[in-house]
């Protein structure tokens, strides 16, 4: 197993790795909307929330040298699903077909109080 980290996206807050690749899989830890220099979770509610999250996605799948069309699974979490629309259709813009499995969860809370979380899951294709 080789953990991946870059500093295109937050310091993991917690005894986690940003990513862990192992045998051509890539595993990546949730992201929320902070901003990587700063730390703190970006204003601007849930589309910036959304936006943020998707950038520092982005950033530790390149870190593996993968994109979004890499994506096998995500999960998303909300702590409304009231924000189900925004938060999908800012997914849409970032990702294309074939689409990636997904689920959706509303969750009691997250980390930093942000209000969306996205966890992927990458395969390197040979």
């Amino acid at each position: 197993m080789k953990p991946l980290q870059t500093s295109g996206a937050p310091a993991a807050i917690g005894p986690y790795s940003q990513a862990i690749e192992t045998q051509g899989w890539v595993f990546c830890s949730g992201q929320i909307g902070l901003d990587p220099k700063s730390g703190a979770l970006v204003a601007g509610g849930i589309e910036a929330e959304t936006r943020r999250a998707l950038e520092n996605l982005c950033e530790v799948l390149a870190e593996a040298g993968l994109g979004f069309h890499d994506i096998v699974k995500t999960t998303i979490f909300l702590t409304d699903l009231g924000d189900f629309d925004v938060v999908n259709r800012i997914y849409g813009e970032h990702l294309s077909a074939p689409y990636p499995a997904r689920s959706t969860v509303q969750a009691a809370a997250l980390p930093r109080k942000a209000r969306v979380e996205i966890e992927a899951i990458a395969l390197k294709r040979a």
